[in-house]
């Protein structure tokens, strides 16, 4: 288990545009048809990943909490899946499933968008405000698997709180830390 950090996208920057395929139902999601009224969140996880499992529940959670309040949750695993089958896409839309997750769960088949992302590990998260500029990007929290720490999401909450009160939002940022995204 490589300890991989996020590469830290510059703030302001605005979100790379796609359109992929949500693995759970088969349609097509663009960045435009789904991104939220208030901000929206780009997680990249993956199945495999330890540090994934970790938080799922939370992640499953986070969403449930913030979707009525205008903030969008999407889901995007970039990984190689030829050497990590456990990344497939019908393996996805069963982790969705299991997980409970309500927003989509994107596959990124060129690897395009992670690289767009400058995305670096899984979980890598982004949250972009209702322009879809960058506000932050780092960890979910502090707890790591077995590090005994709760999983509380305090670190993303707390940025996507002040997006929707509009208060400003530092940019001392820890970067999230997980798995390196397996690249082709």
């Amino acid at each position: 288990m490589a300890l991989t950090p996020s590469n830290m996208l510059p703030l302001g920057t605005k979100a790379p545009s796609f359109n992929l395929k949500n693995t759970i139902d088969d349609t097509y999601v663009s960045l435009e048809s789904a991104k939220g009224m208030n901000g929206t969140i780009i997680m990249f996880i993956c199945n495999h990943c330890p540090f994934v499992k970790h938080v799922n529940t939370e992640l499953s959670q986070l969403a449930k909490d913030y979707s009525s309040k205008g903030i969008t949750c999407i889901a995007i695993s970039s990984n190689d899946v030829e050497n990590y089958p456990e990344d497939a896409p019908d393996k996805m839309k069963q982790n969705a499933i299991d997980n409970d997750f309500i927003f989509p769960y994107l596959y990124d088949d060129t690897q395009s968008v992670a690289k767009a992302y400058d995305a670096a590990c899984t979980p890598d998260f982004y949250v972009f405000d209702s322009d879809l500029k960058l506000v932050y990007r780092g960890q979910l929290d502090s707890s790591r698997p077995g590090n005994e720490i709760p999983v509380t999401g305090e670190d993303l909450r707390t940025a996507i709180d002040a997006v929707l009160n509009n208060n400003a939002i530092s940019t001392i940022q820890k970067p999230s830390i997980g798995c390196n995204i397996k690249w082709k």
